[in-house]
């Protein structure tokens, strides 16, 4: 029965929404635990650092998820190919599939470490992070970010491995191997933080540790365990074409992820001006409020996030077997499946926050106030109601990469930018009559907060159009055979 557990999964085949389903559960159970990794992180943080340090923490998320989306952009786009391949029952091109992956990435783990470390402080600076503001603020996020950009190739890494397995079928052991490292994560964390003192660089040591040995195990697994993918000498000779296709279809996922990052840090930037004081320093109680609504929020997306990395290896693996009506119908099953979601989890967390329940995870009580609890209950308030939109990004955005249309999420994604950088750079201060301040009003803050709607819907409106017309083209393909 174990054994029978760790088989991968034939997307090609059986009861469609039974088979994503049952894919996406695993899926969902590994970012669940990734999601351990924040709130772990935040929890700990909460009860044992000061209140300038956990905003320090919160601020540098949105910047890690600009670098790390990138690469993990690049590692999911990459799948696509190893996906394919599979559907074609073709182990070879996997496999040499796979070693390109691992080449690639080896490369990007390299690039964007270097661009990482050299540009915190610009980072920083364009969300409103800077020493002559709040020097423990500025000095906790540097050094939480620089540990984590450090750390990038376990991180960068493990997601390869994940998106590799899935690509076969298989979402049940990257789940396993993220198990122990959730466990060995939170153990750290009490050790480096609770025991050792050493703050948010014990935070950020126990993150990056844990999230190598899953790497680790892994690729471990891989090579002994699924022999027909061990590298072979004749996998080693250089196919630019077969190159290009892997970067073809990672990059624009990757530039799309980044686009989208850009944006969150803009947001961000703008919601840390609600915390501006008339005495030109900066308190901290919209950051609190702000960065626990985000880790809450990120929860709630975890299944969704799930249903779309489904879809992604379940398009590639159908497109490599054109079975394009099973992808068709697989789109409508995972679209109701969504709304069952919606009903669950975001049901779940709008009664989390009555009187800020939530927020006593994150932080301990004496940083919680009615500021923190506003700021943070009205910026879920904003968004949770309209997660139809965002589940249906998901689905399409990797339904339409899993069919090789990379171009289409690139679209949704300069869309979102525009729609987050319209919102936050004029919204606001509209509607708050003049510049924001931690006098402003609460409905400059939810504009603000609005921007995250804004942006789903009009990243929706090209992956419809994307979506419908590869509908298109394969009906006329199909056409066009019954013709010959």
């Amino acid at each position: 029965m174990l054994k029978s557990l760790f088989r991968p999964i034939d997307l090609t085949e059986g009861k469609i929404w039974k088979v994503i389903a049952l894919f996406t559960l695993p899926i969902f159970l590994s970012l669940l635990l990734q999601q351990i990794y924040v709130i772990t992180d935040a929890i700990i943080c909460g009860q044992f650092l000061s209140a300038n340090e956990v905003a320090g923490v919160n601020n540098t998320s949105n910047i890690n998820f600009m670098v790390l989306q990138f690469a993990f952009g690049c590692t999911a786009g990459f799948s696509v190919v190893s996906a394919n391949k599979i559907g074609q029952r073709d182990i070879k091109g996997a496999r040499q599939s796979l070693l390109v992956q691992v080449i690639l990435s080896t490369i990007i783990s390299i690039i964007l470490t270097v661009i990482g470390v050299l540009a915190i402080r610009p980072l920083l600076a364009v969300i409103g992070v800077k020493e002559e503001y709040n020097l423990e603020i500025f000095n906790s996020a540097c050094t939480y970010i620089l540990i984590i950009f450090i750390g990038l190739f376990g991180q960068i890494f493990y997601n390869l491995a994940c998106c590799f397995l899935r690509s076969l079928g298989d979402s049940v052991t990257p789940l396993f191997f993220l198990l122990f490292s959730s466990v060995l994560n939170i153990g750290l964390d009490i050790l480096f933080i609770a025991s050792f003192k050493w703050g948010v660089m014990g935070a950020a040591l126990a993150t990056i540790i844990a999230q190598a040995l899953a790497a680790l195990g892994c690729f471990i697994y891989i090579f002994i365990k699924l022999k027909d993918y061990r590298f072979k000498k004749e996998d080693f000779k250089f196919n630019k074409e077969f190159v290009f296709k892997h970067l073809k279809l990672g990059l624009p996922l990757a530039f799309q992820n980044s686009i989208l990052s850009f944006g969150l840090i803009v947001m961000q930037g703008t919601t840390i001006k609600f915390d501006a004081l008339p005495d030109g320093s900066l308190s901290n109680e919209s950051q609190l409020g702000y960065g626990a609504a985000c880790k809450l929020n990120g929860f709630i997306m975890t299944p969704f996030i799930a249903l779309g990395n489904a879809m992604l290896s379940y398009s590639g693996q159908n497109l490599g077997a054109k079975n394009h009506e099973r992808i068709r119908n697989g789109v409508k099953a995972a679209h109701i499946i969504m709304l069952i979601m919606v009903l669950v989890f975001v049901g779940i967390g709008l009664l989390s926050t009555i009187n800020g329940a939530y927020l006593h995870l994150f932080l301990s009580p004496d940083k919680i106030n009615d500021r923190v609890i506003k700021f943070s209950n009205l910026y879920l308030y904003t968004n949770l109601p309209f997660y139809p939109f965002l589940g249906s990004l998901f689905i399409l955005r990797n339904t339409l990469q899993g069919v090789e249309r990379p171009a289409w999420p690139l679209y949704a994604g300069i869309m979102e930018l525009i729609a987050r950088l319209g919102v936050c750079w004029f919204l606001p201060e509209f509607v708050n009559g003049g510049p924001l301040n931690s006098m402003a009003s609460d409905w400059a803050y939810i504009s603000t907060a609005a921007a995250d709607l804004a942006s789903w819907i009009l990243a929706d409106i090209p992956l419809l159009l994307g979506y419908i017309l590869f509908r298109k083209k394969v009906v006329e393909n199909s056409l066009l055979d019954l013709s010959k």
